[in-house]
């Protein structure tokens, strides 16, 4: 296919826009040296336009095609923010910043879909009009919905978008899609239980929280094995359990216990959500406290579009060959952002046997890049072909 043959023919030149990308890590909107190379590049492959500053650190540019026929404009995202974790891959060209690192691959996404627009923009095989999201913020501070507020889809009038993640455990030059919702909602709770504190050798002048809190812990978990319907998905995870007092002979005033909830539907959320509340507040009723619940809704469900999908796994296998049908991921993803406001779909691509995403030891497959280059490539051309 003539798309993977100037991808290979690029691949050292993408690859080192790659590896100095992950050299210099920035976190969540922090993306200010990276989002000017993004720009840079995009303006030197003679783009018809590029916008930064959308979504704070976003950058967009448009790419005419040959003719334009069709009025279809389609957009292409890629995320471009690190993690807040110390790299411990003993690479060359591993992060130079303490502390932050592209341990989930969105350098290998910004040099991928970089890469399809020097091509789209030397070639312009296309009828219609493409449209480049580089995204900062998808690692928790929502860059998605900023950039949807800043007038992402009506400036730029997309009527449909595509994204990608790399995936460890996929065969390198593959790929995995599923209609429907296939990442989770991930929202997240703060709870505050007061009790009365006092001396340990006398429990019986004081409430709990430390027995009431590990009581609460407990039956959270009753929320996925009997509330849930047992075909519906919710996970609720207490991730952190502090008490107000770290002394061997103190019951603590207070504990505070934080978590997240994944769910895959809105009726599932609304229940989880409920229900959090009622177990907290009827618990530390029954010890004879109070509880305090701060939930807070983070990224939707992404769901991908039926018709969208098909034609990104038929795009698939134009490229690879083939196209599997990929499981439900309970993790988050921002680009949920774009597919409310318009149909789209969002594909893995294979990063082959390494060590999962968020890991101090991962790192993004350098190999991936043509199969990754080519989808995005191939998706421009075939939606909209020159009649």
């Amino acid at each position: 296919m003539p798309v993977k043959n100037r991808f290979a023919e690029m691949h050292d030149e993408i690859t080192a826009w790659r590896r100095d990308i992950h050299e210099n890590p920035e976190i969540l909107f922090e993306t200010h040296r990276t989002s000017a190379l993004v720009a840079e590049k995009l303006q030197s492959f003679g783009c018809d336009d590029v916008v930064t500053g959308i979504g704070r650190t976003g950058v967009v540019a448009v790419i005419k095609g040959r003719t334009d026929t069709s009025g279809k404009v389609i957009g292409l995202r890629a995320d471009m923010d690190a993690l807040p974790i110390h790299e411990a891959t003993g690479l060359e060209y591993a992060s130079k910043t303490d502390g932050a690192m592209h341990a989930c691959g969105h350098d290998g996404h910004t040099a991928m879909l970089l890469g399809a627009a020097r091509y789209l923009a030397e070639t312009r095989n296309f009828d219609g009009t493409a449209v480049v999201i580089f995204q900062p913020a998808e690692e928790g501070g929502g860059g998605g919905r900023e950039m949807c507020e800043d007038g992402l889809m009506e400036r730029w009038k997309v009527q449909g978008v595509y994204g990608m993640h790399n995936w460890p455990g996929l065969p390198v030059g593959t790929f995995g899609i599923r209609a429907g919702a296939f990442f989770a909602a991930t929202d997240q709770f703060d709870i505050t239980l007061e009790g009365r504190g006092g001396h340990a050798a006398k429990p019986n002048d004081t409430v709990d929280t430390t027995v009431m809190a590990a009581q609460t812990v407990m039956t959270l978990q009753t929320i996925a094995s009997r509330n849930a319907d047992p075909v519906d998905q919710v996970v609720v995870s207490v991730t952190s359990f502090e008490t107000s007092s770290n002394a061997f002979n103190v019951i603590p005033q207070r504990v505070q216990l934080k978590g997240t909830v994944r769910t895959m539907s809105a009726g599932m959320r609304d229940l989880a959500e409920k229900r959090i509340n009622e177990i907290c507040n009827g618990v530390a009723a029954t010890f004879g406290g109070t509880a305090s619940v701060n939930y807070i809704r983070g990224y939707p469900v992404m769901i991908n579009s039926e018709e969208q999908t098909e034609f990104a796994a038929k795009v698939a296998t134009s490229v690879s060959g083939a196209c599997d049908h990929a499981d439900l991921v309970m993790g988050g993803e921002d680009f949920a952002f774009l597919l409310e406001e318009r149909p789209g779909a969002y594909i893995l691509v294979g990063n082959g046997d390494t060590a999962m995403v968020h890991h101090p030891e991962y790192n993004f497959n350098d190999d991936a890049i043509p199969a990754g280059c080519s989808w995005w490539a191939e998706i421009i051309e075939q939606r909209m072909p020159i009649a």
